[in-house]
């Protein structure tokens, strides 16, 4: 009704709970995603402050925006009374809860605190925010359940070389089939955090998800898809101004945890192939920087560099503690003409470029973001060999305006490839390749809990979605197209030369539906997945003459809920 009354200045009236005062911000955590895509939206339609560059989150809501975003949503936050004293302040979040079904087999990923499941699972979140001055204090545990039923996963009917192959990287990473035998209840901080405040920049603890990089699915470093982690973090709390332009940046050091768990639901294979976990914990060090010229106010440029490495290994040095500093090129590294005993360190390095492209004039905008997991050599390694240990996302979201007011079409897709690139057959004997992105030899999946803390889809997986949704204000009704072409780097190390054996692909059409009831929002997706040669396994009358792979078809639901308790 409001809306009605004075047209689009009103359009994010009820809408976002976790946001700005007019004259002070709060935070708008990455696990809210209907949100986030509307103020994505809003961006492009030259309705939401263009400064920010959405590959550093969760961010805040500057209050001092005087967009006609932000002034509604402050607006309906702030209702009748005006704060006294805009850094002394108490709120309450949002409920948020989440149930989700998957039947017969795991899908889906970027949940957070939720796993691969089958059966039911649920996620529910709530709390308070607070500040005092400098101090800033967000309490949101996250409390979830899930079913985990067992499922028909990998089988141990295939070759001792094909088990081997699976093996390899299950035992360079931490990515269960089923995480235990019996049902998952968890209570954890969630997107909990104490800040100190000074001017633009943040210093605190956390366990908040991150998001670093431009994907609107996935992220080559960190998204969504694990459990959040504690961290030290020196953050930007919105985009800092010069005269080159803007910049955002964020600086951590976490403590990242394993499962613990074996890989197979098979305990013989466990037995045999599987190097078991010692109980250390792993460090981590990250920096994110993004750049916004002032000669081109509508291009974000990003980069990360990450850094994990086992307790056990690390040194008391500062090049320990913040190797994000380390040098790029190997050959800087070598001791007696070698790295062994650099590599000995078991460091696992990550390293990715992004980039995104606004044209509000078209209500548009590209994305990409290009990474790299191990050293190059030299510079001359890096220039003749750029696509070795790389991985790569890229895509766009366009809005094309309809007859009715604030309803568009909206185009969203994004393909992202974690598979390894021919480069592997030069590099590596026997055509097998080696690790693939997120994988290490001693440090292990660039994980926590045993979930991937940036692309969700599995290890050595490719996945191409688009998604095309009548939307209006934060109402949606689509359809989504999703292909996921399942570890691939596993299947050409272990049936690459085997006529028989095809790739493992699921081709999924979803049905998505969000829906605003004043201070409710409603979220749901329907997804059917049809698998095309399921785990790999063959059809009882499949022969090397006439190949037929064993299919499978199963449901994926997803049903959210965001209520704002204060009015």
């Amino acid at each position: 009704m409001l809306a009605k009354n004075f047209g689009r200045k009103l359009t994010l009236t009820a809408l976002l709970f976790q946001v700005s005062f007019v004259v002070f911000s709060q935070i708008l955590n990455s696990d809210i995603p209907v949100l986030e895509q509307f103020l994505r939206r809003e961006q492009l339609l030259g309705s939401f402050d263009p400064s920010y560059s959405f590959q550093l989150r969760p961010f805040r809501l500057d209050g001092r925006d005087s967009s006609i975003t932000s002034q509604t949503i402050s607006n309906y936050l702030i209702g009748k009374s005006m704060p006294k004293n805009p850094k002394v302040r108490f709120n309450l979040l949002p409920i948020i809860s989440t149930t989700e079904i998957n039947t017969k087999r795991p899908y889906g990923w970027g949940n957070k605190g939720l796993v691969p499941n089958v059966g039911v699972q649920t996620y529910f979140s709530t709390g308070f925010y607070a500040r005092f001055h400098f101090l800033e204090i967000q309490f949101q545990p996250e409390m979830t359940y899930s079913q985990n039923k067992a499922f028909e996963g990998f089988s141990n009917d295939f070759s001792g070389k094909v088990l081997s192959a699976r093996f390899f990287y299950w035992n360079n990473g931490d990515n269960p089939e089923r995480f235990g035998k019996d049902p998952i209840s968890r209570l954890w901080w969630g997107q909990s955090s104490i800040n100190i405040l000074a001017g633009p920049i943040q210093f605190g603890i956390s366990t908040e998800n991150i998001w670093w990089g431009p994907g609107q699915f996935n992220s080559l470093t960190f998204s969504d898809n694990a459990e959040g982690f504690p961290h030290l973090s020196l953050k930007s709390r919105r985009p800092l101004k010069t005269f080159m332009g803007n910049f955002e940046s964020e600086v951590i050091i976490g403590r990242l945890e394993n499962s613990g768990l074996f890989p197979s639901q098979d305990a013989f294979l466990n037995q045999r192939y599987f190097r078991k976990f010692d109980g250390d914990w792993r460090y981590l060090n990250a920096l994110h920087i993004t750049y916004n010229p002032s000669f081109l106010p509508n291009l974000f440029l990003g980069f990360n560099r990450t850094f994990q490495q086992y307790n056990k290994y690390r040194e008391k040095t500062f090049n320990d503690y913040f190797p994000i500093f380390e040098v790029f090129q190997k050959k800087t590294l070598f001791e007696n003409g070698n790295s062994v005993v650099y590599d000995g360190k078991g460091q696992d390095q990550q390293v990715s470029l992004s980039i995104r492209y606004l044209v509000p004039k078209a209500n548009v905008e590209v994305y990409a973001e290009l990474g790299r997991r191990d050293h190059a050599y030299d510079w001359r390694d890096f220039i003749l060999n750029p696509e070795h240990a790389r991985a790569y996302l890229f895509g766009l979201q366009k809005l094309f305006p309809l007859p009715e007011q604030d309803t568009y079409i909206q185009v969203r897709a994004e393909m992202t490839h974690q598979q390894e690139s021919i480069n592997r057959y030069n590099r590596y004997p026997g055509l097998i390749g080696n690790q693939t992105w997120h994988t290490h030899g001693l440090a292990r999946g660039f994980v926590n809990e045993g979930e991937a803390l940036g692309v969700g889809v599995g290890v050595g997986s490719n996945v191409q979605t688009i998604e095309i949704s009548k939307v209006s204000k934060m109402n949606k009704r689509g359809i989504l197209l999703e292909r996921l072409a399942n570890n691939q780097d596993f299947f050409y190390r272990a049936f690459g030369q085997n006529p028989e054996k095809k790739p493992w692909v699921d081709l999924s059409l979803g049905f998505l539906w969000d829906e605003q009831f004043g201070r409710l929002i409603l979220s749901g997706k329907a997804q059917f997945i049809k698998g095309f040669n399921y785990q790999w396994q063959s059809d009882n009358l499949s022969t090397s003459d006439y190949p037929n792979g064993k299919n499978n078809f199963s449901f994926f639901g997803n049903f959210s809920l965001i209520y704002q308790l204060q009015k």
